[in-house]
């Protein structure tokens, strides 16, 4: 077991987002994270990292270092005007190495232009990000998780609006970093793609609708059951009192 949630709810003013969640992702696993919109999906990554309080429950990590996660969030909350270049981004991946001031060794040099040559932007790493497309940004972050080295990956919806090639490319690149026992947590919304690449779905609809193999758990029964508890939702139910 890499992680673990135990009766974990999460939210926002106190209004909960996820409900009494209960569900184990064991070390190795790619697992898809999927549901109607406002099901509660990215709530559950940002939970993950600590960037929000459980209300109630607790999150366990098994035998693994904090700095051994990577988190990529949605693209549409990267500043893409920020004055940056390729590979300047892409070094960030190497921030518990170097620190906020250090400088970057030659071998280190080297590291970027190897995560760069991985996903394709070779020849890019003196351009600004701004001047990037949707695709090129996204090979670019999936550089910066190159380098990061890490055992646990969140991805939150990483083929969003992009080409298919670029999504097509990334999808191996996962697909290898799987095979040498990384685990992976995607929020995904192509359910085709979520079939021919991620062997274990997690369904959410502020609840939990079902864990395990994909077959089983994307199912027109279990879509069906997570939109009807989505659409169903009270916003005005009383807030849920944080557990002490």
């Amino acid at each position: 077991m890499i992680l673990s949630c135990e009766n974990l709810t999460l939210g926002y003013d106190r209004h909960p987002a996820i409900h009494h969640l209960n569900v184990e992702i064991k070390s190795g696993q790619q697992v898809a994270i999927v549901g109607p919109n406002g099901a509660g999906k990215s709530t559950l990554l940002k939970g993950i990292m600590g960037q929000l309080k459980p209300m109630q429950g607790q999150i366990h990590f098994g035998n693994i270092d904090k700095k051994q996660i990577a988190y990529l969030p949605q693209q549409s909350r990267i500043d893409r005007q920020f004055p940056i270049t390729v590979s300047e981004l892409v070094g960030m991946g190497l921030w518990h190495q170097i620190g906020c001031f250090g400088r970057l060794s030659h071998a280190q040099r080297e590291q970027i232009a190897h995560a760069l040559e991985a996903v394709g932007m070779q020849g890019f790493a003196n351009r600004p990000i701004s001047s990037l497309s949707g695709g090129q940004l996204q090979r670019t972050l999936f550089a910066r998780l190159y380098l990061q080295d890490a055992q646990l990956i969140l991805l939150d919806e990483p083929f969003n609006a992009i080409d298919s090639r670029t999504s097509e490319d990334l999808l191996q690149l996962l697909n290898r970093w799987h095979q040498q026992g990384r685990t992976i947590l995607a929020v995904l919304h192509d359910n085709e793609q979520v079939r021919g690449h991620f062997p274990h779905s997690l369904l959410l609809a502020r609840q939990l609708i079902g864990y395990g193999p994909t077959s089983s758990i994307i199912t027109k029964e279990n879509w069906h059951k997570a939109r009807h508890l989505v659409e169903s939702f009270d916003d005005h139910a009383p807030v849920c009192h944080q557990s002490v």
